[in-house]
């Protein structure tokens, strides 16, 4: 265990034949006693100190153990969010590429139903216009058979003067 100064305060030397002078030896310990103190407080505010730095310095590895942690954890959540945004753009063209193949195949079902009513429309027409010349054919024959001319002959005149008469 080691000197207390009052350990050194209470020290008593046995006196010899010719031993030291006891007031040089008194007045020596009581400067060794003053520095002893003073070095004892010195320890125990270095101690305090080193206590007091050692908290800081775990505070300060607490933190950085939280910012290491908290890294971590953004760096996989940006991960997972990376991941999710891919999965759901992948979804999203799978979507698009269906709706666009649906929209093509609609599309195609419809320029063929109507390129098939034009083809019908072509064909009515065709026969619309043999009926429509047909009709007028018939026409053009009724204008020139001999009945229009046997009509020209009939006399209007004796008709009205056996009216007159009447």
């Amino acid at each position: 265990m080691p000197l207390t100064p009052l350990d050194i305060h209470n020290k008593e030397f046995n006196k010899g034949f010719r031993g030291y002078d006891e007031d040089e030896v008194n007045e020596f310990l009581d400067q060794v006693i003053k520095d002893y103190e003073m070095v004892i407080r010195e320890k125990k505010e270095l101690e305090n100190k080193l206590l007091e730095q050692n908290d800081r310095l775990g505070h300060f590895t607490n933190i950085e153990e939280t910012l290491h942690k908290s890294i971590i954890i953004a760096q996989e959540t940006a991960e997972e969010v990376k991941r999710n945004a891919q999965k759901e753009a992948k979804l999203i063209v799978k979507e698009a590429e269906k709706n666009a193949d649906r929209i093509i195949n609609e599309t195609l079902a419809k320029s063929r139903k109507i390129a098939m009513e034009i083809e019908e429309l072509k064909k009515q027409s065709k026969v619309f216009r043999n009926r429509f010349k047909m009709l007028i054919e018939a026409q053009l024959d009724m204008l020139e058979t001999d009945d229009w001319d046997h009509l020209m002959e009939y006399n209007v005149e004796p008709v009205f003067a056996e009216a007159e008469e009447k």
